[in-house]
């Protein structure tokens, strides 16, 4: 596969680790063995996260393009931006990150703790922005660019998730090869890999990354946005891109399946299903999930087992992609 001719820096530990949750499976009946991917733990960069995997690609291009400053754009609780300003950070980089108000969150320390504190304590710039959430280009983040240049810097441009970017896909593309080798250690495969779906590239790597051994359809994307038919667009935008990039089979609009019952009650506030998800995870297994994104996914998981979604005696693969600094943001659900 192509992959290798892309430069990639490395930023994570090495394979994120493969945990095996006997606990929550005997406590959802048995029938169905989970795993977990722990792409939370996967680097020392401010507490890792699927970004980091993504960032990897990137870096080389940064380094190329002799920019000092990496501007991009989350909500105020994006885990994007925190990852972004700890990459900046190890390359001796500025940083600038905008940060939309995507969340109607009524907690008074919403924009004080969690991500957007790691970032101010990492040295990034915050700049705020009252832009509604999507995944399209904003014009703040534009605006940021441009500040960055009229200052006499060089901006580099990371957009949301670090997604709808030439080199967004490789990274999980790239995961699908690191789990296949973790499969044959294991000596058998997964038959379903859940990832929450966002911003998109998560999803779309790995969708491009499994193509070529048939096993695209096996990635089941849960929507956290609540706007599916943008992040489905953009999941097949993304992974078409990839899959040439990588010289994988063509993508088709199939290969694409994203679950939207889960993003309820809208981007970023979770409901009291979600709430109990993260508790029961915590409590029987000690995974800690946050409210936006993991939390969704684990609502997912643990609804389809109980409705017997899942052949019995499938193996399913919980990638948890990180975001746990957020929930100090959320404090007051669980007072």
């Amino acid at each position: 596969m192509g992959l290798d001719r892309f430069p990639r820096h490395p930023l994570t530990f090495g394979p994120s680790p493969l945990e095996p949750l006997p606990r929550l499976s005997a406590h959802l009946g048995g029938t169905v063995e989970l795993w977990a991917k722990r792409e939370d733990c996967n680097s020392g960069l401010a507490f890792g996260g699927n970004k980091i995997r993504k960032l990897e690609y990137l870096v080389p291009d940064i380094l190329a393009s002799g920019a000092d400053t990496l501007v991009s754009i989350g909500g105020v609780q994006s885990n994007h931006t925190r990852q972004v300003a700890a990459v900046a950070a190890k390359l001796g980089l500025k940083c600038v990150l905008v940060q939309g108000s995507w969340v109607d969150w009524p907690d008074a320390v919403y924009d004080r703790v969690g991500n957007i504190q790691l970032s101010r304590v990492m040295g990034a710039e915050v700049v705020f922005s009252q832009e509604d959430f999507s995944i399209a280009i904003k014009g703040s983040w534009q605006a940021a660019l441009e500040t960055v240049k009229a200052r006499g810097g060089k901006p580099y441009a990371i957009p949301a998730g670090a997604s709808d970017h030439p080199l967004g896909g490789l990274g999980y593309a790239g995961f699908a090869q690191e789990l296949e080798r973790q499969e044959r250690d294991l000596g058998f495969r997964f038959d379903v890999i859940l990832t929450a779906s966002g911003s998109a590239s998560t999803q779309a790597g790995m969708i491009a990354g499994f193509k070529a051994s048939g096993r695209a359809r096996d990635v089941l994307g849960i929507d956290i946005t609540a706007r599916p038919a943008d992040t489905r667009a953009m999941v097949l935008k993304i992974a078409r891109q990839t899959a040439e990039q990588i010289g994988a089979p063509a993508i088709e609009p199939d290969d694409v399946a994203l679950d939207e019952a889960y993003a309820y009650p809208r981007y970023g506030i979770p409901s009291a299903e979600t709430l109990a998800a993260i508790r029961l995870g915590a409590q029987v297994e000690g995974l800690v999930t946050d409210p936006v994104y993991e939390g969704k996914s684990l609502q997912a998981l643990i609804d389809k087992v109980r409705a017997g979604v899942f052949e019995p005696g499938a193996r399913v693969l919980y990638v948890h992609l990180g975001g746990v600094p957020a929930l100090s943001a959320y404090a007051a659900l669980f007072r």
